[in-house]
C-alpha cells in the first residue's frame, strides 16, 4: 500500500501547528504552519510533486519564514520605553524643562521616550534651568528623578 500526501495533509499540519503555537512559548510552530500551507499551495498548483520534494519546500519555506520574521516582523515588536529596566538605563536620558517652581524646588521635565513608564517627571534639579533647557538624568533619589543642564556634544 503506498500512502500518498496529498494537499490537505500539509493543509492539516499547518493548522495544527498553529494551534500548538498556543501552548508553545515560541512563534516557531507558527512559521512552520506557514510554511505547511504554503507548501499545500504548491502542492494543490503542482500535484506531480514527490514527497521528498514537497519536504524539502516546507524546509526552505520554514527557513523562510524564520528568516522574513527575524528581519522585518520582531523589529517592529521591541518595546522602547525604559520601563522596568534598571538604574543604569535610565540615567543618561535627555528631556527638556516643561515647567519650572513647582514645590519643593522640583522642575517638570518631558523626555522623548518613557523613562520608568512616564513621559514626564518632577525632578531635581542640582543647578537652575529655565523652560525649554535640555537636561540629563544624572541620578535616581527614590521617586524622584536628579538631573542637570545637558551639554551637547557638538563638533565644529
Amino acid at each position: 500500500m503506498n500512502f500518498i500526501i496529498e494537499p490537505w495533509h500539509w493543509l492539516v499540519l499547518g493548522v495544527l501547528l498553529m494551534i500548538a503555537e498556543l501552548i508553545l512559548p515560541s512563534f516557531a510552530a507558527l512559521l512552520f504552519g506557514i510554511a505547511a500551507m504554503l507548501v499545500a499551495v504548491f502542492s494543490w498548483l503542482f500535484p506531480s510533486l514527490s514527497f521528498s520534494t514537497q519536504v524539502i519546500l516546507w524546509i526552505i519555506f520554514s527557513i523562510t519564514c524564520t528568516v522574513l520574521w527575524f528581519k522585518f516582523i520582531k523589529p517592529l515588536s521591541i518595546d522602547k520605553t525604559k520601563a522596568g529596566l534598571p538604574r543604569e538605563a535610565t540615567i543618561g536620558q535627555v528631556g527638556m524643562v516643561i515647567q519650572i517652581n513647582l514645590a519643593h524646588d522640583q522642575v517638570k521635565v518631558r523626555f522623548p521616550m518613557p523613562v520608568l513608564g512616564a513621559d514626564e517627571w518632577n525632578c531635581r534639579t542640582l543647578s537652575p534651568v529655565a523652560v525649554g533647557d535640555r537636561v540629563r538624568v544624572i541620578d535616581i533619589l527614590g521617586n524622584d528623578l536628579v538631573i542637570q543642564p545637558h551639554q551637547s556634544t557638538s563638533s565644529l
